[in-house]
C-alpha cells in the first residue's frame, strides 16, 4: 500500500514534464522561424528545446501541427479581444477594430499559416482548423452585433468580412496602408452620389 502511495505523484510530474517540454519546443520553434524562416529543420527545433526528436513528434506528429502551436496563443488573445468587444457600445467601430487586428496577425503570421499545410495536397492540419473556426466565431459575434444594429449590410456574411481583411493582409505595403484599405472596405469605394 505505501509503494502504491509513494508512486502516485510520478504521473502529476510525467504530466507538468511533458507541458514543460511541449512549452520549450513551442518556445524554440518561435525563435527559430523568426531567426531563419518556417522551414527551419525538426531536428533542430528539438535540439534547442532540449529534448529527443521522439518528444517532439509525440507533441506534434507534422510540422503543420508545430507551426500552428507556435501562433495559437496570439490566436488565443485575438479571441479574447473579440469577446472583449462584444460589449462595446459602438458596435460597427467594435467590429473593424477587431478586423484591424485580425489583418496584423494575418500579415505578420502569413508564412506561418502557409506553411500549416500537411504538404502539397493543401490540407489543412487538425490544429489549423480549430484556429480557423475559433477566429470565424470571434468575428461572427462581432458581425451579428454590427448587423443587428445597422452598421453593417444585412447580407454580409463572416466569410465575406474574412475574405476581404484576409484580402487586405494579404495587399497592403505596410500597417498604415492596411489601415486605409480596411477604411475603404468599411465606407466602400461609392461615393453615393447617383
Amino acid at each position: 500500500m505505501a509503494s502504491s502511495e509513494a508512486r502516485r505523484p510520478a504521473v502529476p510530474a510525467r504530466r507538468a514534464d511533458a507541458a514543460r517540454s511541449m512549452a520549450r519546443l513551442v518556445e524554440a520553434a518561435r525563435d527559430l522561424i523568426e531567426e531563419s524562416g518556417t522551414e527551419v529543420p525538426l531536428d533542430e527545433v528539438a535540439r534547442r528545446a532540449g529534448v529527443g526528436n521522439a518528444t517532439l513528434y509525440r507533441h506534434f506528429p507534422t510540422r503543420g501541427d508545430l507551426l500552428v502551436a507556435v501562433y495559437a496563443d496570439e490566436v488565443t488573445e485575438l479571441c479574447r479581444k473579440g469577446a472583449g468587444l462584444l460589449t462595446h457600445p459602438e458596435p460597427g467601430d467594435a467590429l473593424f477594430r477587431w478586423t484591424e487586428d485580425f489583418i496584423g496577425h494575418v500579415s505578420a503570421k502569413r508564412a506561418l499559416a502557409l506553411a500549416a499545410t500537411e504538404g502539397p495536397t493543401g490540407r489543412r492540419t487538425e490544429l489549423f482548423d480549430r484556429w480557423h473556426e475559433a477566429m470565424r466565431s470571434a468575428a461572427a459575434g462581432l458581425l451579428d452585433r454590427a448587423r443587428h444594429a445597422g452598421a453593417v449590410r444585412p447580407d454580409v456574411t463572416v466569410t465575406d468580412l474574412l475574405a476581404l481583411a484576409g484580402g487586405v493582409a494579404l495587399a497592403a505595403t505596410d500597417e498604415a496602408h492596411a489601415r486605409r484599405l480596411l477604411g475603404v472596405v468599411r465606407t466602400g469605394v461609392g461615393t453615393g452620389a447617383a
